[in-house]
């Protein structure tokens, strides 16, 4: 049996309320969780919920990732990524020094290139590819900027720093992700662009809702939109402007406003008719696509799993669709089957989103809690349910 061990998210809850000598009330008061919910989860018996995570994390005053056992340093080691944050942190570190006069940067435009290039790879799910290139190309375009001195150049960096902060969200190092994002909003400003100071913005966001701030996470999607008035009127300004209102949804459904969240669902919907499918703009995947699968995330976070399961129906995933966003929906689907005791088609769910994107979904937390939830019913899923326990690798801290 590989999921629901002895250390699985409810008994780390569970450890973490001791060590502050907060009793179960104690805790379901502060982080306002029904008492019945956070008793079950601790002993396993449901599932951790991505809201129920983030309030404890917030109410105890500890990191979700921390709750959730990230990073999960077996995989990591496994995988051979645990040796490539180390050079990410130290890309990152140099900033503002200036030309490395031990490096000869090429063109901006050919480093350009280069972050786009990875900018697709992320969206295609391969995280070793970009996080094994990205601190190099760091460090080269840092030289490059501060050479050049041009909005390019600037932009060209900024955009290798939101790659540094795809990598880190992804593989659980919240510390390098803010970092990470602290650096690309340095390097917008330079590049004086307010559409990616927006999309920073937004970037920002979904840290927020990561750790359960989410007023504050909905007062910077505000900041965004605002940002984005001093930009031209376009296409592209409309896509961010959308994306924004997408995340501003999750923000307020995670927060259990369910008025707030339709009203920028129904925003972005708008917008997207307007814009139709954008993916490839700035790499954020909007258009009816997004909205459709947004909307599936919004009921789930409301807490609506058969909504949510219902909403899919006929929501078709285009084959040129980031695999990075396909494989995050599928595990979102999985969560909200499981929810509504739909076993087999939950498991399903999550064999798409490992086809989809292998490496996303071995470290996204939704994968492992759903699987977690999943396991204690495996009698009635098939055989190669405990082969993909095998790949997932251990539910638990490390």
């Amino acid at each position: 049996m590989h999921a629901l061990p002895e250390d699985h998210t409810g008994v780390r809850i569970a450890r973490l309320r001791r060590e502050r000598h907060l009793t179960q009330k104690a805790l379901s008061d502060l982080a306002r969780v029904p008492y019945s919910t956070l008793t079950k989860t601790e002993q396993g018996v449901l599932p951790a919920t991505p809201h129920v995570i983030a309030a404890c994390a917030r109410a105890m005053r500890v990191e979700v990732a921390t709750i959730v056992g990230q990073p999960y340093a077996t995989e990591l080691r496994a995988d051979e990524l645990d040796v490539l944050i180390r050079p990410i942190r130290e890309a990152l570190d140099v900033y503002d020094l200036g030309p490395d006069p031990d490096i000869q940067a090429r063109p901006v435009a050919t480093l350009s290139e280069e972050a786009e290039r990875l900018c697709a790879a992320i969206r295609a799910g391969e995280i070793k590819q970009a996080a094994s290139t990205v601190a190099g190309l760091i460090e080269e375009a840092t030289t490059a900027a501060h050479m050049a001195g041009t909005r390019e150049g600037w932009l060209t960096l900024g955009s290798l720093y939101r790659t540094a902060y795809d990598i880190a969200a992804k593989l659980g190092f919240p510390d390098l992700a803010q970092l990470s994002l602290a650096r690309m909003d340095w390097a917008a400003q330079r590049g004086s662009n307010a559409i990616v100071g927006a999309i920073y913005q937004y970037m920002r966001a979904l840290t927020y809702l990561r750790e359960g701030e989410y007023r504050i996470g909905q007062r910077l999607v505000k900041l965004g939109l605002s940002t984005l008035e001093q930009a031209d009127a376009s296409r592209e300004r409309s896509v961010v402007t959308g994306q924004l209102h997408l995340g501003g949804s999750v923000l307020a459904a995670r927060a259990h406003n369910g008025d707030l969240a339709l009203e920028h669902l129904g925003e972005a919907k708008r917008i997207a008719g307007e814009t139709g499918e954008a993916a490839k703009t700035h790499w954020l995947a909007f258009g009816p696509t997004n909205v459709r699968v947004h909307h599936v995330s919004v009921l789930a976070e409301l807490d609506q799993y058969g909504e949510a399961v219902e909403a899919t129906e006929g929501l078709t995933i285009p084959k040129d669709w980031p695999k990075s966003r396909t494989s995050h929906h599928h595990a979102e689907v999985a969560r909200a089957q499981m929810w509504t005791n739909k076993l087999e088609a939950s498991f399903q769910s999550l064999l798409l989103a490992r086809k989809a994107a292998p490496q996303q979904a071995r470290y996204h937390p939704t994968v492992r809690e759903t699987y977690a939830g999943l396991e204690a019913a495996h009698r009635r899923l098939p055989e190669t349910f405990l082969s993909y326990g095998s790949w997932l690798g251990p539910v638990g801290a490390r």
